[in-house]
């Protein structure tokens, strides 16, 4: 029955009332096919988006970056849907003879899509032609023509049976897989062909690195694959057709998408409001060549932390453990202070996306005004030898805390690597602490000896801080702190920072380190002490870098899985700076 166009209006007024029972749908971009000039979608894959939950955006094959940019920043999923075959010219192939039609603008397109969409953090899911070219994306490679190409006979893979038909099957690959979660499948049914259709030419050949194969059909082409760290999952079959003709596992699939993208969507909303700051990186050892306002070598740079939703990093001037005599202190020295100029200049060259946080009043200042926020640190108490006036040039400069030793014995203290030269602190490092509590600089105990740690709880009358350190109880390293003392750090009111460097995360597997072992340290220390004393500080630039948050454009994807293990937005606000925040103010407070 048709509308008149009052009754029409009426019902659109009426459906944009206000209803609090009514869950804002998460916009899911759908990449399009062209052909003939014409860009083109089946109807079912945006009728599965609506389905599952979603809001489709149709992203039309478009290469002018600014626009695609654009629209992916308003997105909180992506879909990348089938057509026509990859070119080789991708991959630096000769093409195949039996090649079909290829469109090298929709490739691009759809290149850059999963580039920008990746590199935000939003979910991807591909189907057939959407799924090979994620591999594509991430470094794998395809069979140009899978009949003649395959080691071994295929089944008929592009099927002449309507799309909505079962033909074939798949089963299963890995045990425990996000597919299988997905879909909604249990132990007892995931060992079961699964009945899909088949409409592809070509197929994944090699997997790209980091990936894992999830499904495969029976003569051992591959089906499925998704990433165990980013939230990427694909499917060669065409989950649509089934999913609009009654086939729930199918629609599971397109849900799944839209759970991702609604938690994508939170944790955007969250850092919006919470400002989200990381306690440590080493990128002024870069600035000799380097321009914080490109993508160039680091991993901390304005785009990156735009992309990344990151509003605050600590720049430490980090200085490598010398020879102990004046001539080598005031060197270094020197050093520290030439590092902290070159951060304060990189602020001046960018003065309307960046500024120097010398406080939270300005890290709240800079949050409303739109710029990003750096806090000058020194890193290893070696840069004011034995002299406190150092000290007190560095509180001119806006350092907010000084570790007191790095992979050595110091004037100051001993160090995790060190030889035990003091026992703990020295006198003259008894000297600094006092001195740091007096005139309000934070002290960082990070790469401390535990007996320097145990000095120093006992001995500073402000809380400390572990800006870029982990748990020995899950990774045993000197440089961790153990149980008790992560206890001892939060009854002096202070927190700790969980490091993103592998070594620190991850004993046995440190160069396969991953994000999933940082959350385990994370949640560790709440378990310990609560949520009031953890926090983030990844050593980007010095080491720093994790699969599934390898630079400071991935950060919010820490955001995502405290939101996956539970926690409340207050508590993700504390963790991602309010914490760190509360200890910066707690060093003006009078001293009792």
């Amino acid at each position: 029955m048709s509308l008149t166009l009052k009754e029409l209006f009426a019902q659109v007024d009426r459906a944009s009332a206000v209803d609090t029972a009514t869950t804002t749908r998460p916009r899911i971009g759908i990449s399009v096919n062209r052909r003939d000039g014409k860009e083109m979608l089946a109807d079912p894959y945006f009728q599965s988006v609506i389905l599952a939950g979603g809001a489709p955006v149709l992203v039309p094959a478009t290469t002018e970056l600014s626009v695609l940019t654009t629209i992916v920043d308003g997105l909180d999923g992506l879909l990348l849907t089938g057509g026509g075959d990859i070119s080789p010219d991708l991959l630096g192939e000769t093409p195949h003879p039996s090649l079909e039609d290829v469109d090298p603008i929709r490739d691009t397109s759809e290149l850059q899509l999963i580039r920008l969409a990746h590199q935000r953090g939003l979910p991807i899911f591909g189907i057939c032609r959407g799924h090979q070219l994620i591999n594509v994306a991430f470094g794998g490679t395809l069979y140009q023509d899978l009949p003649s190409q395959f080691p071994s006979p295929v089944l008929p893979h592009s099927q002449a049976e309507a799309r909505d038909v079962i033909t074939q099957s798949v089963t299963l690959t890995a045990p425990d897989s996000e597919l299988q979660r997905a879909m909604g499948l249990d132990a007892t049914t995931r060992t079961a062909p699964i009945p899909v259709n088949s409409l592809h030419h070509q197929a994944v050949r090699d997997l790209a690195p980091g990936f894992i194969a999830t499904a495969e059909a029976p003569d051992g082409v591959n089906e499925a694959m998704e990433h165990p760290e980013y939230p990427i999952l694909s499917v060669q079959w065409h989950p649509e057709w089934l999913a609009t003709t009654g086939h729930e596992a199918m629609l599971n699939l397109f849900r799944h998408l839209v759970r991702r993208a609604r938690r994508y969507a939170h944790a955007r909303r969250l850092h919006h409001t919470m400002i989200t700051l990381d306690s440590h990186t080493d990128t002024p050892m870069l600035f000799d060549a380097f321009d914080l306002g490109r993508k160039e070598g680091g991993r901390v740079n304005l785009p990156l932390m735009r992309e990344g939703r990151l509003d605050a990093v600590v720049m430490a001037a980090y200085l490598p453990q010398g020879e102990r005599n004046d001539e080598a202190h005031r060197r270094a020295f020197d050093y520290a202070v030439e590092r902290l100029t070159r951060v304060e200049e990189q602020a001046i060259r960018y003065p309307d996306f960046l500024g120097i946080a010398r406080s939270t009043d300005d890290l709240r200042r800079l949050k409303r005004e739109g710029r990003r926020a750096i806090i000058p640190a020194v890193e290893n108490g070696y840069a004011i030898g034995r002299d406190l006036s150092r000290l007190h040039a560095f509180k001119r400069m806006g350092v907010a805390y000084m570790t007191l030793c790095h992979n050595g014995d110091n004037e100051l203290c001993d160090s995790a690597a060190g030889q035990g030269e003091w026992g703990g602190l020295s006198p003259f490092g008894r000297e600094v602490v006092a001195e740091m509590n007096r005139i309000g600089m934070m002290i960082d105990v990070s790469h401390a000896a535990d007996t320097t740690f145990d000095d120093l709880v006992s001995l500073s009358r402000r809380p400390i801080i572990a800006s870029h350190s982990s748990c020995r109880a899950l990774c045993d390293h000197r440089r961790n702190l153990d149980d008790d003392r992560i206890r001892a750090l939060a009854a002096t009111g202070g927190v700790m920072q969980i490091c993103l460097y592998g070594g620190f995360i991850n004993h046995d597997h440190p160069d396969g380190a991953t994000l999933s072992d940082a959350v385990r340290h994370i949640l560790h220390v709440i378990r310990l002490v609560g949520p009031n004393h953890v926090g983030i500080g990844s050593d980007f630039d010095g080491g720093g870098g994790l699969i599934g948050c390898q630079s400071a454009g991935e950060m919010i994807q820490i955001t995502l899985r405290l939101l996956a293990e539970g926690l409340s937005d207050a508590d993700i606000a504390k963790i991602w700076g309010g914490n760190f925040m509360r200890v910066m103010d707690a060093q003006r407070l009078p001293l009792a």
